[in-house]
C-alpha cells in the first residue's frame, strides 16, 4: 500500500498539482532551463477588459530572453504579455502590440514589476521597483479579451500552447496580481511594499492555480526588499 501511494504521488508531480492558497511569503520555483514548465491561473474577467494592471516579482539570473507573464484568447495570444528580451528592457504586449521600457540592468535581486494600460488614452505604464519608467502610447480604443488562458513561465504563441522553451522562465515568481482597474501611484508603490492592496482578479494570497511540468512552491528563503 505505500508503495501505491508512492506512485501516486509521482503521477500527481508529473501531471501538476491544482491548489488554491494563500502563497504568503512563499515562491513558484522553476528549476530547469530551458524548461517547458509553467503555471496556469485560473481567473475569468467577466466581461472584456478596458482598464487593468498587473504585478509580480521575479528572481532570475537569465540573460536570455523569457516570459513572465503570458494572457492569451482564441483571437489574440498576446493579449497582454510581460516579456524580458534583454536585462536591460522589458516588453508589454496588448492586443499583440507592445513598447519596450528600458531599465537598469538587475544587480542579481528581486525586481518588482507593473504594467498598466487604459483603452481611453491608450496610456501604457511600467513601474520597477516601486518607481514609474516615462509612459508610453499603446492600442488606444482596444478591448482585451475575457475568455482567456493566464500563465506564468511561457510565452503562448497559440491559446493554451505553442511555446518556445528559449522563452521559458528559470528561477522564481512571486506576489502575481492581476487588477481589471488602472492602480494609482500610491497602490503601485504598496504592491512593491508588499501592503494592503484591493480586491484582484488575481491575487497571491488567494490564488487558484495549476503547476505543470518542472516548477514548484517553495517558502521564500530572503526578504524581497533587500532589508
Amino acid at each position: 500500500m505505500g508503495s501505491l501511494r508512492l506512485w501516486l504521488a509521482v503521477l500527481a508531480g508529473l501531471s501538476g498539482v491544482t491548489a488554491q492558497e494563500d502563497l504568503y511569503r512563499k515562491v513558484f520555483v522553476f528549476r530547469t532551463d530551458p524548461s517547458d514548465a509553467y503555471v496556469v491561473l485560473r481567473a475569468k474577467p467577466e466581461q472584456p477588459l478596458l482598464n487593468f494592471t498587473v504585478c509580480l516579482r521575479s528572481y532570475t539570473d537569465l540573460t536570455r530572453p523569457h516570459s513572465l507573464f503570458s494572457y492569451a484568447t482564441k483571437a489574440q495570444d498576446n493579449e497582454i504579455l510581460l516579456f524580458k528580451p534583454k536585462p536591460t528592457e522589458y516588453r508589454f504586449y496588448v492586443g499583440g502590440k507592445s513598447v519596450t521600457f528600458r531599465v537598469p540592468e538587475s544587480r542579481g535581486d528581486w525586481e518588482h514589476v507593473c504594467a498598466s494600460w487604459e483603452s481611453a488614452t491608450g496610456i501604457a505604464e511600467f513601474w520597477l521597483n516601486g518607481k514609474p519608467r516615462p509612459r508610453k502610447g499603446l492600442q488606444r480604443g482596444y478591448a482585451v479579451g475575457a475568455e482567456a488562458v493566464i500563465m506564468l513561465g511561457q510565452e503562448q504563441d497559440a491559446f493554451g500552447g505553442g511555446f518556445d522553451v528559449y522563452n521559458s522562465f528559470t528561477g522564481e515568481l512571486a506576489d502575481v496580481h492581476l487588477w481589471d482597474v488602472g492602480l494609482s501611484p500610491d497602490k503601485m508603490r504598496a504592491a512593491y511594499q508588499s501592503l494592503r492592496l484591493p480586491p484582484a482578479l488575481l491575487a497571491w494570497r488567494s490564488l487558484s492555480y495549476e503547476t505543470k511540468g518542472d516548477v514548484v512552491v517553495k517558502p521564500r528563503l530572503r526578504e524581497v526588499l533587500g532589508r
